[in-house]
């Protein structure tokens, strides 16, 4: 095994681009490449001053019985296939992505990450934070932030050539430099020591190496749409803020405060101007406030943003790539969206998208504005449209149905749910049904129950109550606030097996920690070792908490606190109970059917993963209903689960 960290250089922001594109630039290089064979002493190969990497350790790096070991390890992967591309390509040896890619990567079997293992167990994603948390000796070196900006980032530009500190000229910075790239490593060994005591099993691995197959993939993006919506997004705005000035008289009318004081002269006092604020202002609002808020709208619409993230992050092939972080919700183990997010793109709504789409890329401010009107509504809109599929192929995205709804019955063999899914009924009617005593069908006999059924489905499921369904929206789709507990109950009083596995989750967890004992239930199995609450999934996999206790929760009960990432992303202790449990394992449990649909469709080009949804790039004769059959089998560890996908195709991406 080997341990390595590598310091590198590039013009691009890494932080805004992500590694692929970061190390695509022609301005890339290796600087200082710090490795430990087998836990021997860690050496420093000064690559910027002409030392060479040892023969021995680029022939490991590119044997697959060779475990190459970093924090982060898709940043080295990636970085040391485009070094040893250029400067050791005897010893370079890619694996097929796609003939029309740039994509040339050191294949990803072999490649462990001390990052991902810290996840699996509920701690922190940093190196710093993850070795103070477990009080190693060997700390991240605190000089380093300040010493990659000076020799790892330009500090200018002339005529287009970033310009770079060099190591010659600052010895003695780059010898402390040197010693904090070592420091680097010696600290991943600790960490990796630490957590030896619980091995991430090889079934993990081999999901990470599907997960770095698809980033190293990418996703193709539309140029031409994304340069042009930037344009006219900028116009769009110009005109506005143009527009509002002359409303209001306001210098600034982009700033929060000058609009306050604008909107107090004019008898309005909002405690903000955030979107929920402003649309319920509007709903009351007189000229010209009225107009001046809702262009305030059309302003914080945020399409450029995205736009913007996809010319930053995609490669010289159009390709964004590593966009999904393994394991990124340490919590149940789901992926977590890094640089243009797909995870949380706008809606489309538009018909005729296409129309849409092709008048855009003209670049007609007044031709879109004349036919759309809300400029930046379109934009945002045609988001989703600006990721394609290569030429002569098309895109098949499917997904599952109502996933975590089929989970949680499965888990808490509520089966009356299990068997409105099989008879391929309608849930939130049967629900309804069940909570009003009445037959309920959707745009039929009292169809008006419906909406309620589905709202106490998706509020209510893991232990939520008034205040779920309120934040659910209940009260703006409707419903009267004193309506909304007796709801509760007859949603709980339909499903009290759902409501008994919430109880026997909170009561197995609470057991274990007092005990020290191995508790199950609903096909769990919770476990105490060395500090962690463990509780295993139906697939074998693992879901961790640190340093679990019994406390005190607000109404003088027992609670269960572990320390984990709070809001604000600090180590914290933090509090639980058992619907939320019921969510920790519900939700890891689809994260686990989903990785076992994309390990049976990992022949085909998957491209992309967005919540429980797949998106295939795919020869134009591949056929959308297998793919849907193949999503829908059911793991040997599912036995009794019902799944269902559905899908469609399309020409670019869309919410179908």
């Amino acid at each position: 095994m080997i341990t390595i960290d590598i310091e590198t250089k590039s013009d691009k922001d890494i932080a805004k681009c992500g590694v692929y594109a970061y190390a695509d630039s022609p301005y890339f290089d290796i600087l200082l490449f710090a490795y430990s064979v087998d836990g021997q002493p860690v050496q420093v190969i000064d690559t910027a001053n002409g030392e060479e990497i040892p023969e021995n350790i680029l022939a490991a790096i590119a044997d697959e019985n060779v475990i190459k070991r970093a924090f982060n390890v898709n940043f080295e992967r990636v970085c040391l296939s485009k070094y040893l591309r250029e400067n050791y390509s005897q010893y370079f040896q890619s694996y097929s992505i796609a003939e029309d890619t740039v994509g040339s990567y050191l294949d990803p079997k072999s490649w462990h990450c001390s990052m991902i293992h810290a996840r699996t167990l509920g701690l922190p994603s940093s190196l710093a934070e993850v070795g103070s948390v477990l009080g190693i000796e060997q700390q991240k070196m605190t000089e380093g932030k300040a010493l990659i900006k000076f020799f790892c980032t330009p500090y200018d530009t002339i005529d287009g050539v970033p310009q770079f500190h060099s190591q010659e000229d600052y010895p003695e910075k780059w010898e402390v430099f040197k010693a904090y790239n070592k420091r680097d490593v010696e600290a991943e060994m600790e960490i990796d020591k630490k957590l030896s005591r619980f091995p991430v099993p090889d079934f993990l691995w081999e999901e990470f190496y599907l997960d770095q197959e698809i980033n190293d993939r990418g996703i193709l993006v539309d140029m031409k749409l994304a340069d042009a919506a930037i344009g006219l997004d900028a116009e769009a705005k110009e005109e506005l803020t143009t527009e509002m000035q002359r409303l209001t008289g306001v210098e600034n009318p982009n700033s929060v405060y000058q609009l306050l004081d604008w909107l107090e002269s004019r008898g309005y006092k909002p405690d903000s101007l955030g979107k929920t604020q402003v649309k319920e202002l509007i709903k009351t609002a007189k000229e010209p406030v009225k107009s001046v808020l809702e262009m305030r709208l059309q302003l914080s619409k945020s399409s450029v943003k995205k736009y913007t993230a996809m010319k930053q992050t995609a490669c010289r092939d159009n390709r964004a790539r590593g966009m999904f972080s393994f394991y990124g919700a340490s919590r149940t183990g789901r992926w977590a969206g890094r640089n243009i997010q797909l995870q949380n793109l706008p809606q489309n709504h538009l018909e005729d998208l296409t129309e849409a789409r092709e008048l855009v890329k003209t670049g007609s401010f007044d031709d879109v504005q004349m036919i759309y009107d809300d400029v930046p509504d379109t934009l945002s809109q045609l988001i989703r449209t600006a990721f394609i599929p290569r030429q002569g192929m098309k895109f098949i995205v499917a997904d599952f149905s109502a996933i975590e709804a089929r989970v949680i019955a499965w888990l808490a063999d509520e089966q009356w749910v299990l068997d409105a899914f099989a008879n391929n009924k309608d849930l939130y009617c049967e629900t309804a049904s069940r909570m009003f005593g009445v037959p309920v069908e959707k745009h039929g006999i009292n169809g008006e129950l419906r909406q309620k059924g589905k709202q106490c489905t998706l509020s209510c499921s893991y232990g939520g109550a008034k205040g779920a369904l309120i934040a659910m929206g209940a009260i703006d789709s409707g419903m009267k606030e004193d309506e909304l507990q007796p709801l509760v109950i007859a949603w709980r009083e339909a499903n009290p097996n759902i409501v008994r596995f919430w109880h026997s989750l909170e009561q197995c967890a609470m057991k274990c920690i007092k005990e020290k004992t191995v508790t199950k239930t609903n096909r769990l199995t919770f476990s105490y070792e060395a500090g962690f609450l463990f509780i295993e999934l139906p697939s074998g996999r693992r879901l961790a908490y640190a340093k679990p206790r019994i406390g005190e929760n607000k109404f003088g009960g027992e609670s269960i606190t572990y320390m984990g990432i709070n809001a604000q992303k600090k180590w914290d202790r933090l509090e639980t109970f058992g619907g939320k449990i019921a969510e920790n394992v519900c939700q890891a449990v689809a994260r686990d059917l989903l990785m076992y649909s994309m390990q049976t469709l990992s022949h085909c080009f998957i491209v992309a993963t967005v919540h429980d949804e797949i998106i295939i790039e795919a020869s134009k004769d591949m056929s959308l209903d297998v793919v849907c059959q193949q999503m829908a089998r059911t793991p040997k560890w599912a036995e009794g689960l019902i799944l269902r996908a559905d899908g469609y195709e399309c020409e670019y991406y869309k919410k179908d």
